[in-house]
């Protein structure tokens, strides 16, 4: 969205996609071991997570500590946005894993931590925050990262009332559904009503609002709520919808380069 709204020229897009691939990469999994750090003792407690290498000890946690500096050494040295970067990192990043022990509403602020890339992406390109646009998305994408962390929770909600886990997944209880078709509708209209101030056109519209729509609907329709092994697959659908989403931004974006060419 930010190099469709500058028109970046295309190396450019290229470039910064790269690195903000690499970077995202080293980010997300720096912040997977400090989770894992930090719910050993949970993870112990949870038929899923109990034999997660730091729980059996495959792994120690000085080991862990050693590859937690590893990622997060080159990803620093990547940030492009170093205020906003380190926000994402430190304060987001570190507090989260804790969130699970304070508030039933965790989700709410994995979306904030898993989502701030975007303010630093934005901001990379564009080295403004165009208002209209980038907190719309961002709400939505938040409400996105309620429904599929919610959904995934479900697999685990008896073992994390044991546990003292809170979840949204608790939260919600037997209307987690109804409630989850909620957090969606908002973020498909958050993605369009930004999109329509980004001025994206028709290919942004069909392709990337229409196949959220699209998802949306089947997810819910056939989502099994109480059976683990269909959460966990709904939630990696999550992450494939994901593709088909930028996808329309990406031909978005090549069909204006290519008429201002």
């Amino acid at each position: 969205m930010a190099a469709y709204s500058v028109v970046l020229p295309l190396k450019t897009l290229m470039f910064y996609s790269v690195a903000g691939i690499i970077a995202g990469t080293l980010v997300h999994s720096a912040a997977c071991v400090w989770n894992d750090i930090c719910d050993i003792e949970f993870d112990r407690q949870v038929e899923r997570t109990k034999t997660r290498p730091l729980v059996t000890g495959a792994v120690s946690v000085k080991g862990a500590y050693i590859l937690l500096f590893v990622l997060l050494a080159p990803s620093l040295l990547m940030l492009t946005v170093a205020i906003l970067g380190l926000i994402g990192i430190f304060p987001l990043h570190g507090s989260y894993p804790f969130m699970k022990r304070w508030t039933w509403w965790p989700q709410i602020a994995l979306g904030i931590t898993m989502n701030w890339g975007y303010f630093v992406a934005w901001t990379a390109v564009c080295m403004k925050v165009k208002w209209n646009v980038v907190p719309v998305f961002f709400i939505g994408t938040i409400c996105w990262s309620v429904v599929y962390d919610t959904i995934y929770a479900c697999q685990d909600r008896k073992d994390d009332i044991r546990a003292g886990v809170k979840s949204t997944a608790l939260l919600f209880g037997n209307r987690v559904r109804q409630i989850l078709i909620l957090f969606a509708v908002t973020f498909v209209a958050c993605m369009y009503f930004a999109g329509h101030a980004n001025h994206h056109g028709w290919i942004f519209i069909v392709i990337s609002v229409g196949s959220a729509c699209a998802f949306f609907i089947w997810q819910f329709y056939v989502w099994r709520v109480d059976d683990g092994s269909d959460c966990m697959a709904k939630f990696k659908a999550n992450g494939e919808i994901g593709y088909a989403i930028w996808l329309g931004m990406a031909l978005d974006y090549y069909y204006i380069h290519q008429s201002l060419v």
